[in-house]
Order: C-alpha cells, then sequence, then structure tokens
C-alpha cells in the first residue's frame, strides 16, 4: 500500500490524500460503504460502481462465522466470491467484542467468543485474526482490539488501551511473517483506543505510531458518548498519530460527524447510518434530511434531490418511493440504500474537492446549515 497526502486545507486540518492498493486508487477523503457478510445490504456491484465506491468493508467476525473460511478459501478470496473488482477492508471483529459482551470473554491471550447464531464457540487471538483475514484476501485488515463501552472507569479503559497496543505488536509481527494467498499484496492498520479520556488517547496514539503500521484507525468512538466529543477525541488523536499515513475513523457516523472530522485531519470513514436510515425510509440529501414515509411527500412528485445523478433520483419521486414503503415493497428500502450511499461518497468527494480548493470550511457551514 502506499499512501500520499496530496493537499492540507489552509484553513482548517482537513487533508486530501491518494491511497494505492493493488486493487485500485482510493482518494481521501472516502466514506466506505458497510458489507459486513461480504455484501452491502440491498445492493448490487453495479449499484456501488456507479456510486463510484472505491472501497467497501466486511467483517472478519461475521464470514467467519458464515460461509466461513474453507468456503471463502475455495473462492479465491472475498474479491473472488462477490465478484468486487475494488478495495476492501475488513474490521478484525474488535468490535464484536464490545457489541456481544455476553457472548464473550476476553484474556490477554486472546477472545473466546460465542457465535450468536448457533452458539459454536471459537478463539479469537491476535494472530488468528490476521490469518483470517488473510484467507478472506482484504486489502486492508484491521488488528485485533479492545473497545472500550461507555461510560468506562478510567482504569478499565486503561486496561484496554494496555491490552490493544500487546495485540497489535502481536498482530504486526504475525504479518509481517506471513504472506498474502492470492496475488495480491495485503497491508495491516492498528486501532487506537482510550474512550473519551485525553491521556489514553494520547498513549494509545504514541504507542502504536512507534510500532510503524502503514495506516492508523481511531477507534471506541460513536459507542454512545455525547455526538460534540467524536470531533474531539478524533483531533487529539490526528494531532498525534503519523501525518503522512492514512487515518480512519470506525463507524462514524452522520454528515454532520463526518464533515467535522475531516476538519480535524480524518481521511477515511465508514458507518451503518445511510444503509440502515433507508431501510427505514430515511434519506440524506445536500438541503438535510428527508422521511420517506411521512405525509409531506404524499404528494411530492420530485426526486429525493432534484441535482442528484444517482439511480434512483434519476427514476423515481419521492412520493412514489413512500408508496413503496407503506405497500412493505422490498424495493423502497433499496432505493433509498442507492441513494444514500451516493450521497455519502458525494459527500465526502465534495469535501475532497473543497479541500483541495481551499474551501472547506465554506462547504462545511454550507452543508450543516440544513443539518
Amino acid at each position: 500500500m502506499k499512501f500520499e497526502l496530496e493537499y492540507t486545507s489552509a484553513d482548517s486540518k482537513a487533508r486530501a490524500g491518494k491511497l494505492t492498493t493493488d486493487h485500485g486508487v482510493i482518494e481521501t477523503p472516502i466514506f466506505m460503504p458497510v458489507g459486513t457478510l461480504g455484501n452491502v445490504k440491498a445492493l448490487t456491484n453495479r449499484d456501488l460502481y456507479e456510486a463510484q465506491a472505491q472501497i467497501i468493508l466486511g467483517n472478519t467476525y461475521h464470514l467467519n462465522n458464515r460461509p466461513g473460511m474453507d468456503i471463502i478459501r475455495l473462492a479465491g478470496g472475498l474479491h473472488k466470491f462477490m465478484n468486487f473488482e475494488k478495495n476492501i477492508l475488513t474490521d478484525s471483529g474488535g468490535f464484536q467484542v464490545f457489541s456481544l459482551a455476553s457472548l464473550t470473554k476476553i484474556k490477554d491471550e486472546g477472545v473466546h467468543f460465542q457465535s450468536h447464531l448457533d452458539g459454536t464457540k471459537f478463539f479469537f487471538t491476535p494472530e488468528g485474526v490476521i490469518d483470517i483475514q488473510r484467507i478472506i484476501g482484504s486489502d486492508i485488515m484491521m488488528v485485533l482490539d479492545e473497545c472500550s463501552h461507555y461510560p468506562v472507569e478510567h482504569a478499565q479503559a486503561k486496561k484496554a488501551v494496555e491490552r490493544t497496543t500487546h495485540w497489535a505488536k502481536r498482530s504486526i509481527e504475525h504479518f509481517r511473517n506471513t504472506e498474502p494467498l492470492y496475488g495480491h499484496a495485503q497491508t495491516v492498520f492498528a486501532i487506537a483506543q482510550g474512550s473519551v479520556y485525553k491521556d489514553l488517547r494520547v498513549q494509545s496514539c504514541n504507542e502504536l505510531a512507534d510500532l510503524d503500521f502503514e495506516g492508523y484507525a481511531i477507534g471506541g468512538v460513536s459507542v454512545g458518548e455525547p455526538p460534540e466529543m467524536i470531533p474531539e477525541i478524533a483531533e487529539v488523536c490526528t494531532d498525534i498519530l503519523p501525518k503522512n499515513k492514512p487515518r480512519y475513523l470506525m463507524g462514524v457516523g452522520t454528515p454532520k460527524d463526518i464533515l467535522n472530522c475531516i476538519e480535524v485531519g480524518v481521511d477515511m470513514f465508514d458507518c451503518v447510518i445511510p444503509t440502515r436510515n433507508a431501510r427505514n425510509g430515511t434519506v440524506f440529501t445536500k438541503n438535510g434530511k428527508i422521511i420517506l414515509k411521512g405525509a409531506k411527500v404524499k404528494e411530492d412528485f420530485t426526486p429525493i434531490d432534484e441535482i442528484c445523478e444517482c439511480y434512483t433520483c434519476r427514476n423515481y419521486t419521492k412520493a412514489y418511493i413512500r408508496h413503496l414503503f407503506n405497500s412493505g415493497e422490498k424495493l423502497a428500502g433499496q432505493l433509498a440504500t442507492i441513494h444514500n450511499i451516493y450521497f455519502y461518497i458525494w459527500l465526502t468527494r465534495e469535501s475532497r474537492n473543497a479541500i483541495i480548493n481551499d474551501s472547506y470550511k465554506e462547504f462545511n457551514k454550507m452543508i450543516l446549515e440544513n443539518y
């Protein structure tokens, strides 16, 4: 992987960069649609290509559950299994340590999991997670980490930071001692933790920076803390993490979160908000949110966003999509998802253009006035 920092905004810490892997160029800032099981819910690859998605996510824990590594290896890796030609990033399963806490037991050696599907027990170690992601064949792999709940006591969050650093050391050593399986290069990112405690974030970022990963993520954000703290936590990390390497804020977020975190120097984002909200009838536009199930759009025969070029806006009206939602038609969620993914990728692409044109704060203000 190669990362080139192309431009830094004159009026903020916002950055424009270019990340290159064997599956193509990723221009940052970038939004990465979430495809937990090797599929972005309700979308085809054609939809993703039309939205100009340069990279999507898969999840190590969920893919290991099903279809399982035997199938993915027989298929030749996840790219071939899902017939996706562009970049894939895989989360390590560390977030499932947080989200499936009742089914996990954490030890310094790794994490004991009980499958949420059938109760099958298995053990994730930092090394084992790298091996699984070698089989998946993702372009960017994430280390196993421990994500703290919010609120959390300082002592408990500190222990999670220390364990995350310990696991990161084991991960990078094992990564360097193994080889990719499918003829394309892979890289691995570390994940900074520390909850809302500045001293722990500083500790985590400094310890991980010393390990010389090719990229760094900011984890443990948007897990229940007040939303206004999200850019504050991100900025503590971006002020420390290497300037010449990509920074990825995991699981964030709303258009407001993304714009405010681009402003403090974050390069990469993912979140289920655009797909999940779309399936529930909420879409995002340059002019704010629209509730497609609401009476306000019952007789609105205009597109979701009149200047949007996505397939949905080119072909359907808000009134028609409202009818589909209220009739229980699955097409409704698909059309809304197509639009939301298109919008999120447009948002980061236009942010990049504004950074290069030294007008990022103006662009940020223009969008956020409607949110």
